[in-house]
């Protein structure tokens, strides 16, 4: 292992672009003493969490609900929630500083390397990198208007209904209202309306009319529930094994919050490293030692991760990570041979190599 001091800024580069990712192409020349500096990865974790808001509300005529609509359960009381819908693990590569490593060539060969945004290197001696498109992540959703913020609301409200001061007659009238929209719907589907739309488009607006005021009126008796989504990620470096570290947290009236709001109930992650990077052996089982200049890449390990909130597992996946492997080097001579020179694929998670072959 050789750290190299050079900055990269006297590598000779050219800007790419692949799989959606910004790369850039690096080759050894007399500027750089034919010399190629990189660092391997520490793979962190992006979690992102999804929480959904939920506040219900009950109608003004919910104790009428079994009477008039057959409903025995309307919402009764006022409610505001909010829960973890669904949890996204994406493990990413973070260039470690103290993984610093030198590729060193002879005159005259010119080999190149290709970084990724992140300054990991994902190639040697070939662009044909392949790499994977990153995950498609939810986005947060605003609350829809409810039934009863519509303009049918205020359409639906008969003069009739707003001068009476009773609610149990003003919920006779609405529940009348709603019988009424009914047969009317049922009267143009069967052709029996005394004026029937002039085409299906204007057939389509009346249907549409009818099904909002109608659930406008129906929500006065049965409530209304709204729902938001909020989308976070957090990003979290294993480190040791952990059992329920708190990450973030889920209050009932902010959402999503930091790991230290006591406001809010845990999510937690949970890392059991269940392999180890080992050392290559040769054919007496005696572990290989690093090759002079040699190209370093990790032998990455693996860990289980859990992520849990309230008692519910929304996690339960293994990763590759690097901090659980170890480093080893691949002979630098390979890549610059002039009859069959070497290509090679790393991993910019882990640092591992994805394929290794010759052109």
């Amino acid at each position: 292992m050789k750290t190299y001091l050079l900055s990269l800024a006297c590598l000779v580069g050219a800007s790419m672009v692949a799989s959606g990712q910004t790369t850039q192409k690096f080759t050894a020349t007399k500027a750089n003493d034919y010399g190629l500096v990189y660092s391997l990865p520490v793979t962190v974790l992006d979690v992102t969490i999804e929480a959904e808001h939920v506040v219900k509300k009950p109608g003004e005529f919910y104790k009428y609900a079994k009477k008039y609509l057959n409903v025995s359960d309307p919402i009764s009381e006022m409610s505001e929630s909010w829960t973890v819908k669904r949890v996204i693990v994406t493990p990413r590569g973070v260039a470690d500083s103290k993984e610093q490593y030198l590729m060193q060539f002879k005159s005259g060969q010119a080999p190149f390397l290709i970084m990724d945004d992140a300054n990991l290197p994902v190639a040697i001696n070939t662009e044909e990198l392949n790499l994977p498109e990153p995950p498609e992540l939810p986005e947060p959703m605003e609350a829809q208007p409810t039934p009863l913020e519509t303009r049918a609301a205020r359409e639906v409200i008969s003069e009739e209904m707003l001068q009476s001061q009773s609610s149990a007659k003003r919920a006779e009238l609405a529940a009348q209202r709603i019988y009424e929209l009914r047969q009317s719907r049922n009267d143009l589907i069967t052709g029996q309306a005394d004026q029937m739309p002039p085409d299906g488009e204007a057939m389509k607006l009346v249907m549409d009319q009818i099904a909002a005021q109608e659930a406008a009126l129906t929500a006065m008796f049965i409530g209304t529930e709204q729902r938001e989504t909020d989308v976070q990620t957090i990003t979290y470096r294993p480190g040791d094994e952990v059992t329920k570290a708190v990450i973030a947290r889920i209050s009932a009236i902010d959402g999503i919050v930091g790991a230290d709001d006591l406001s809010g109930d845990p999510v937690t992650i949970s890392i059991r490293v269940t392999e180890r990077g080992k050392m290559p052996v040769n054919d007496k089982g005696e572990e290989k030692e690093f090759p002079k200049g040699g190209v370093a890449y990790c032998i990455p390990g693996s860990a289980d991760v859990k992520i849990d909130f309230e008692g519910k597992t929304f996690v339960n996946k293994s990763f590759e990570m690097a901090q659980y492997g170890i480093v080893f080097g691949l002979e630098p001579k390979m890549f610059s041979d002039k009859k069959a020179p070497a290509y090679l694929l790393l991993d910019p998670v882990t640092g591992g190599i994805r394929e290794l072959g010759t052109k």
